[in-house]
C-alpha cells in the first residue's frame, strides 16, 4: 500500500475503542430506525459511549461526508 492511501485510510478510521463502538453502534441504529435523524443518533451516541465533544465532532464530520458521496 503506498503511503498516500495509508494516509487516507487512516484519516477515516476513527481513533479510541469508545468512538469505533459508537460508530458500529450508530449504523446498526440506522438499519433498526432509518427514518431517525442521523443528528438524533449521534447525540445518543455521544451520551452512550460517553464521548468528548471532539469525538461527538468527529461522528458529525463523519456522517455529513457519507451523506455527500
Amino acid at each position: 500500500m503506498n503511503s498516500k492511501k495509508k494516509v487516507v485510510l487512516m484519516s477515516i478510521i476513527p481513533q479510541g475503542e469508545d468512538l469505533r463502538n459508537a460508530v458500529k453502534w450508530i449504523s446498526e441504529e440506522r438499519e433498526r430506525r432509518p427514518n431517525e435523524k442521523i443528528n438524533t443518533l449521534i447525540d445518543e451516541a455521544c451520551l452512550r459511549f460517553d464521548l468528548q465533544p471532539n469525538d461527538g465532532e468527529f461522528l458529525i464530520r463523519f456522517y455529513q461526508k457519507e451523506s455527500a458521496t
